[in-house]
């Protein structure tokens, strides 16, 4: 079942640094997928996801990653040093990606299975914008809100790593407790797009409508800016049940 899934997450990952997708470059973004409620497999530091191999990812364990949330006095060494020993294979060298904290906040919720990070040219066109919460959370049109959900998680531009995960720990807990559901995306100020799902295609879905209707978002500002949907028709389409239908199929 493992080897299934780590062939999911590589042809995920290829998919999300192909160059004509123009979502992560060099060695930009991270993915990841569970493997249990204990482990997950992420993308190691430094690779590349366009030319990524089954061998770049590494297995880490949750539990130890997890601990350094709720240590305040945690420094950069701590760090370092619990993420090469939450490696299943302590005797590899290599580092597992920065954001790994921040991929195993996302997998306290069973809901997820895969996770794709990336800095897309039109998503982060908006997020270093003056206007990046106001522009992301507006809907632009019915597939918008199909496969992105009605509302996304925004956060504040924080640093990443340990401080950016204990952010998102904190930002996804308020989404979910006054929207009654879990967000699909979450944006982060000048740094990117996180997609979560329980399929690599429904992580590629999201990625590639998140930057569909950012470009939109930006191709408005040559007409007078974006004229996004009103909230009744937002919670309209959210509610329909043809769009339900269509929602699962996507």
């Amino acid at each position: 079942m493992s080897k299934q899934i780590l062939e999911q997450l590589t042809s995920m990952s290829r998919f999300l640094g192909q160059p004509e997708h123009h979502l992560a470059i060099l060695g930009e973004g991270n993915t990841s997928a569970r493997i249990d409620d204990a482990h997950f497999y992420i993308k190691a530091s430094g690779t590349t996801l366009q030319t990524i191999q089954n061998t770049d990812f590494l297995c880490v364990r949750m539990e130890p990653v997890l601990s350094l949330l709720d240590n305040p006095s945690a420094t950069d060494e701590d760090v370092i040093q619990t993420l090469q020993s939450a490696k299943t294979d302590v005797h590899d060298k290599r580092m597992p990606s920065v954001e790994t904290i921040l991929h195993a906040v996302l997998y306290q919720y069973p809901q997820y299975m895969f996770i794709g990070h990336t800095h897309p040219i039109f998503v982060n066109s908006i997020l270093c914008s003056q206007k990046a919460e106001e522009y992301i959370q507006g809907r632009t049109c019915p597939d918008h809100i199909v496969v992105l959900g009605r509302k996304s998680v925004f956060v504040p531009y924080v640093d990443p790593g340990l401080t950016l995960a204990r952010v998102v720990r904190d930002k996804v807990k308020e989404f979910i407790a006054s929207e009654g559901f879990l967000p699909k995306a979450i944006f982060m100020e000048n740094h990117g797009l996180i997609a979560m799902g329980p399929s690599p295609s429904k992580v590629q879905a999201i990625t590639c409508m998140a930057e569909k209707c950012a470009k939109i978002v930006v191709g408005s500002a040559v007409c007078g800016g974006p004229k996004f949907l009103s909230d009744a028709a937002v919670r309209r389409i959210d509610t329909r049940p043809d769009e339900h239908y269509r929602q699962k199929l996507l």
